[in-house]
């Protein structure tokens, strides 16, 4: 496994739409190295989720996980790692609620940005079984900023109010508490 380069804001994939990955390419031995290096990745740095053309791969792939101690985000709910490939929303809700998020591309930045609280996503697993998941609350946020990287979307493009944009920092110290309580009665409706 190899921790990958990240693509920053301004990298030309990061806008591009991946590309369908084939039954034949999936069950490769690079392909399968290649997800073991984007979940590496994305541990190394923290995140709760990534998608392949964020580390120069034009692959329709991603990864979610969150780790019970992912300094990043204490304030989400734990989730197994889950990779999706070649995935699609099959439903949203019309339920929606005011996330605040960041991105491992779009380095100590943050805003709001609605999303809804639920979603549906058929895609592959990495061994090429075909997966349904439902996510809830935060966990359909991030999956839903994952395809929209797929799709080439970043988070920045979804931003309501551009005044909530923030640093990690100045987000950690004016807007954290509040936050963390708001999105704490979001987990709790949602569950």
């Amino acid at each position: 496994m190899t921790v990958l380069e990240i693509a920053s804001i301004g990298h030309p994939i990061l806008r591009r739409p991946t590309i369908t990955v084939t039954p034949e390419d999936l069950a490769g031995a690079e392909c399968q190295s290649f997800i073991d290096s984007l979940v590496e990745t994305m541990r190394s740095a923290n995140g709760a989720g990534i998608a392949a053309n964020q580390v120069h791969n034009p692959r329709r792939i991603c990864a979610i996980e969150v780790r019970p101690d992912n300094p990043r985000y204490p304030y989400k709910p734990p989730q197994p790692l889950t990779i999706l490939v070649n995935p699609r929303f099959v439903w949203t809700s019309e339920d929606i609620y005011r996330n605040n998020e960041g991105c491992l591309s779009v380095p100590d930045l943050r805003g709001d940005l609605m999303r809804p609280r639920q979603a549906v996503v058929q895609a592959l697993d990495r061994t090429g079984v075909e997966v349904e998941h439902h996510f809830q609350g935060l966990t359909a946020g991030t999956a839903q900023h994952e395809l929209d990287h797929l799709d080439g979307m970043i988070f920045v493009d979804r931003v309501t109010d551009t005044r909530t944009l923030s640093t990690w920092g100045q987000f950690d110290e004016h807007r954290r508490a509040q936050f963390e309580q708001y999105i704490e009665q979001v987990v709790k409706e949602t569950t």
